[in-house]
Formats: structure tokens, sequence, C-alpha cells
């Protein structure tokens, strides 16, 4: 497998490149506008097609360049299938699995975050059976989980989280690989680490948020801060409610 991530250590945002090298298919997920080239250079200087370009869920804190990457690259824009935007995607599943070759993606629905937000849980068949790695996207971080959606309804949201965290990505493997969308830096949770990657294991073992009880954990999430003054225009653009070149 290669595998490379793109870390912006000045907003703490997190995106991964990854697939098979060997068949020449790749994945792009939660890439940022300003990594698009970068994506298209890469896959290219490693004889890799990018077929499936996948947002972990709309983003509330950066313009996606999803939609744009996919269009570029010939490749499918993808979205749990509950997404409520207006631009075409390709709808995933829960318990779907993407293949890449010898990489494939099995989809986790982990909302809370927002509905629509899934985790990717990743095997490479030349390494073996069992998953390698996990991306949990904006729902579990190093040392903090992910904030309930900004929009509205943070008790629900938080409780969703809790089921998302206990019944989904705490059921994994202690030694499986996780490598979330934000770090330090990003204003998605707080108390997040610097550090960009971890284990299931160690989290269950040090992420204070992991030992709380639902109706803690829900007292914790449910106080979110005002929303940031440019959110709702972000969303207008990753929902394709606005216009590519304005914003909204």
């Amino acid at each position: 497998m290669i595998f490379k991530p793109n870390y912006r250590f000045e907003t703490g945002c997190a995106g991964y490149l990854f697939g098979c090298g060997m068949l020449g298919r790749c994945a792009v997920v939660d890439v940022r506008e300003e990594d698009v080239d970068d994506a298209m250079a890469f896959a290219t200087a490693k004889g890799m097609t990018i077929t499936h370009v996948i947002d972990t869920h709309v983003h509330a804190d950066h313009r996606s360049a999803g939609p744009a990457l996919a269009a570029r690259a010939g490749a499918a824009y993808c979205l749990h299938e509950s997404a409520r935007v207006k631009r075409p995607f390709v709808p995933l599943r829960d318990g779907q699995i993407v293949e890449l070759g010898n990489t494939t993606i099995e989809v986790l629905h982990t909302p809370g975050h927002s509905a629509e937000s899934i985790s990717l849980l990743v095997t490479d068949a030349k390494r073996g059976k069992q998953p390698w790695f996990v991306l949990t996207g904006d729902t579990l971080f190093v040392g903090a989980v992910g904030r309930p959606d900004l929009r509205g309804h943070a008790r629900d949201s938080a409780s969703a989280l809790y089921d998302s965290l206990h019944q989904r990505l705490l059921t994994l493997p202690d030694e499986l690989e996780m490598y979330p969308g934000h770090f330090s830096g990003s204003m998605c949770g707080t108390g997040l680490s610097g550090k960009p990657s971890s284990t299931i294991g160690f989290e269950r073992r040090w992420n204070p948020m992991l030992s709380l009880d639902r109706e803690t954990l829900i007292d914790r999430l449910a106080d979110v801060p005002p929303e940031p003054d440019d959110m709702r225009a972000i969303l207008a653009f990753n929902r394709g409610e606005a216009a590519e070149s304005g914003g909204a």
C-alpha cells in the first residue's frame, strides 16, 4: 500500500491519499483546496489513478475540494448516503466495501459530530487479512473526541457520538492504527493532541473522554461554543448551495 498523509499544522487539519501501488488505484480523503495539485502530482508520480474522493462528512470548518478533485481526476465523489447536499455524489452505505485493488475500505457510519459522519477501515491484502488502520474523520481524535454538530441538537448528537465511539470504534482491535481528521489547532474539538495519529488501544487507555459514561459525555459535549462567523458560508459551499467561485 501507498499511504500519504497531508497535514496542515497551521490549522490542525489532516487529509489522506492511499491505495494499491501494484494495481495503481487510490483514494483521497478530506482534501482541502490547497492540496488538490499535490494530490494529483503525487498520484501521477506513483503511477496511480485517483478513483475515489471521499469526504468523511460535510465539513463546517473549511471548504472541501472533494468535488473539484473528483472532477479533475475523473473520480467518484463520495459521501455517506445520508448527506444533505445539493451537489451530485456517490452514496456510501454502512458496511460497504470500496475496492482499490489490493487495498479495501470498509465504510463505518459513525454519526455524532454530524449525522452523515463516517470512518474508513482500511485493509491491505498484501499485508494480511486484518485491517491496518482506520480514518476516524471528526469522530475520534488523539486525546479527544469530535464535538457535536454545531448546527443544533447538541445533546442528541452527543448521544449518537457516544454510540459511535463505544459500539463501533472501540470494538476495533487495540493494535489498529488510527488517523483522525484533525489534531491540535483545529476548532472541531477541544483538548486535541498535537500528535496526528495513534492506535485504538492507546486511545482506549489514555483518552479521557472515552472513560466517561453516556450522560457525563453528553453534558461535557452539549455546551458547544458559538458558531464561527464563516461557518454558514463554508457549509453552503460544501453543500453545493453556493457558487463554486464565490462562496455563500
